[in-house]
């Protein structure tokens, strides 16, 4: 029965699975209660599991990494984060990090599944069959999921900050991580993050350099801009000049602004029309 379940049906599952984590959460939340990171890492692996189950099926049929519309994108930005959090989550130990994570992940593929227009066109080939194009993107967009789980921590963060200051120690503020830990946990991501995106943007200028018309200028423009906000908020925060709650302010704002990017991201998938022929 499951085995004739459409890419989409499988992604569905998969959104249901991630929302059933926010709700776990959200329960243990409002009863005052410390939550059960199993449960909700439970729901969450069986979500990541159907999410990597649906996109294999539809990177089957467009035989490569299914990134050709903004529901692709959206959908493997969020497995990434998913990925990301299994790999951080081993040493950071917070339930926490796992509610908002499953809530992110909610958010992206249900957003992106309830929007048809996102997905009315599949795209396939997009990479012309060139495997180190598509490792560029999707080494690109995995780079988006780490800045989610960044702006996550910077969100926990600013919550941690607003309890201390005003004195809400009790209740479910005492399961967020402490602020040290937290910012740790933070420059780390943003260091993987900018390394991530910075290999996939030497790779990709590698052939972009062959020829200038693979990319539209929008696109590239946009996408150094994402990785230049990213580089610049690592210095500041290296030199110690972007801290403490402006750094996570810093953060959040910045993944919000990257998401929308990915708009002039899948505009650069659209077939340009050639100009007309020159008149003799």
């Amino acid at each position: 029965m499951l085995a004739g379940l459409t890419d989409r049906s499988w992604l569905w599952i998969a959104a249901a699975c991630y929302l059933a984590g926010w709700v776990s959460g959200l329960v243990s939340i409002l009863r005052g209660t410390r939550q059960s990171g199993p449960a909700i890492n439970a729901f969450i692996f069986a979500g990541y599991i159907f999410q990597l189950v649906g996109l294999g099926l539809r990177g089957h049929a467009v035989r490569g990494c299914p990134l050709g519309n903004e529901f692709e994108l959206y959908q493997f930005t969020a497995w990434s984060a998913i990925t990301l959090y299994f790999v951080v989550g081993v040493t950071f130990r917070s339930s926490m990090l796992g509610f908002f994570t499953s809530s992110l992940a909610a958010v992206l593929t249900t957003v992106a599944l309830a929007i048809p227009a996102w997905d009315a066109t599949r795209r396939a080939g997009i990479f012309g069959g060139n495997p180190w194009i598509e490792l560029h993107a999707a080494l690109a967009l995995f780079s988006y999921g780490v800045f989610a789980l960044l702006a996550l921590t910077s969100v926990m963060t600013l919550l941690r900050h607003h309890s201390l200051k005003s004195k809400r120690l009790g209740g479910w503020f005492s399961f967020l991580p402490s602020i040290i830990d937290l910012d740790h946990i933070s420059v780390r991501l943003l260091w993987t993050g900018v390394i991530l995106m910075t290999a996939a943007l030497a790779m990709g200028a590698n052939y972009w350099l062959r020829n200038t018309s693979l990319v539209h200028l929008p696109k590239l423009l946009v996408t150094v801009s994402v990785w230049a906000a990213y580089a610049t908020m690592l210095g500041l925060r290296v030199r110690g000049l972007l801290i403490s709650k402006r750094f996570a302010w810093a953060c959040a704002t910045m993944f919000g602004l990257a998401l929308l990017s990915l708009w002039p991201v899948n505009k650069n998938h659209e077939p340009v029309t050639p100009p007309p022929a020159a008149q003799p």
